[in-house]
């Protein structure tokens, strides 16, 4: 497995410019590089993936915004939270809708491996509260997409208004909902324990990280929470001096937070990143052009221990942290957990060497710096960051659609299995196209 350099203009791996190459990875080989920021050499595929057995892959058109019918049964898309990869799907009746609540017709939404994350750790972190349905044994996963207001009894949201937030797998969801100056906020009494940037809704006429457009809408439903929560991530280690570290170690590198991150840290000054990953996305990492170094888990060893470093986990693997702990010891001198691709592994083991693992709530940090910033001058900063991640993301991110109820089931299979390639994006409708 060979390690990527970058240096000024160009880009060489681990065999040279003239092609010899090196026995191993000296610690000299790891001084600071000039990366090519924000470039990726990584080359998208020009025709979209085969969609898994069962599935049908169409264009995905908005729903028209006058004139939405309603129909007289909701599909939802549930999970077994005894075996989530199994999902069933389930059609009840659209009651009257009663005062104080609105009624959305649900466009599309992403599935990604943080869907995933958020339908494991449901019990743990209360996600599976945020939909709950009549069976406490089948559970909604949240996704984060598109919806259209097609009924409201509530002053201040009216029918025909789009609005981007979380939504279950399904066709059509009431929220009891106050309106607010950027769309609404969900008010039930299940979801007062939520943060409130898992309530809130914005509508795309005031929401100011909106882009127009299908496939701008497509890519920050794939990719707006999980780049936010990677911008974060390197705004905190940044704003606590990356912990005297001047470089940063990306544990399920090919991850779309990890790559939010990556995209956001590589423009720090002096600072390394190094990506670990799987070997069969090892090329895309070593490609994607905002790594010094891509290397595959087993490979921990070969970097350096005798220089401070952080570790940002992404993959929630128990043993793979243990490396990186039993490898940096007392050289790791922070350790954030953010995610859990790897969700079929073992946990974290307690009494690690080193720093002891700390999770990072993204919430926190939005308020940190709304108070610090403000409102405007928080979104304003996210706003700009966020489109220049999401223009590069044309480079290397196709987006695959998927319509239906039953290709919605078959792709959460396919999700929740870990197959889908780090170069796709599923968005998903449960309405036939």
């Amino acid at each position: 497995m060979r390690a990527t350099r970058r240096r000024g203009r160009g880009r060489t791996d681990a065999s040279g410019a003239n092609g010899e190459r090196h026995a191993g990875l000296r610690a000299s080989a790891w001084r600071s590089r000039g990366r090519r920021k924000g470039h990726s050499s990584y080359q998208p595929a020009a025709t979209i993936l085969q969609a898994p057995p069962g599935c049908t892959v169409r264009s995905c058109t908005a729903p028209t915004r006058q004139g939405a019918t309603m129909n007289p049964t909701n599909l939802v898309l549930e999970l077994d939270r005894r075996s989530l990869g199994t999902g069933r799907l389930v059609e009840e009746p659209l009651p009257p809708l009663p005062a104080g609540q609105v009624r959305l017709r649900i466009e599309r939404v992403a599935l990604t491996a943080n869907t995933v994350t958020y339908a494991v750790t449901g019990d743990v972190l209360g996600y599976w509260g945020f939909f709950p349905g009549a069976n406490p044994g089948w559970g909604r996963v949240p996704a984060m997409g598109w919806a259209t207001v097609v009924e409201s009894r509530v002053d201040g949201v009216e029918p025909g208004q789009r609005c981007y937030g979380w939504y279950p797998l399904a066709r059509y969801v009431d929220f009891t909902a106050t309106a607010t100056a950027e769309g609404f906020r969900d008010d039930g009494a299940h979801r007062q324990a939520h943060a409130p940037v898992y309530r809130a809704y914005s509508d795309t006429r005031r929401d100011p990280l909106y882009q127009p457009g299908e496939d701008a809408e497509d890519r920050h439903a794939l990719l707006r929470g999980l780049y936010v929560t990677g911008w974060l991530a390197d705004d905190f280690l940044h704003g606590n001096g990356y912990y005297g570290a001047r470089r940063a170690l990306v544990l399920s590198a090919s991850s779309k937070t990890a790559l939010g991150y990556a995209h956001c840290a590589s423009q720090r000054d002096g600072l390394e990143i190094v990506g670990l990953t799987s070997p069969r996305n090892h090329a895309f990492v070593e490609h994607v052009g905002c790594y010094d170094e891509a290397l595959a888990y087993d490979e921990v060893s070969r970097i350096p221990r005798d220089a401070p470093i952080v570790s940002i986990d992404m993959s929630g693997s128990g043993p793979l942290l243990a490396a990186v702990h039993g490898h940096f010891g007392d050289s790791l001198k922070h350790s954030m957990a953010i995610g859990r691709s790897h969700h079929d592994s073992p946990p974290r083991a307690d009494g690690l060497p080193g720093p002891k693992p700390e999770f990072f709530f993204a919430p926190t940090q939005v308020k940190r710096r709304v108070q610090e910033w403000g409102l405007a001058g928080y979104q304003a900063r996210i706003g700009t960051a966020l489109h220049g991640f999401v223009d590069w993301s044309r480079a290397w991110l196709t987006v695959q659609r998927v319509a239906g109820g039953e290709a919605a089931v078959a792709a959460w299979g396919e999700a929740h299995a870990g197959r889908t390639a780090p170069d796709r994006g599923c968005i998903v409708t449960l309405w036939e196209r």
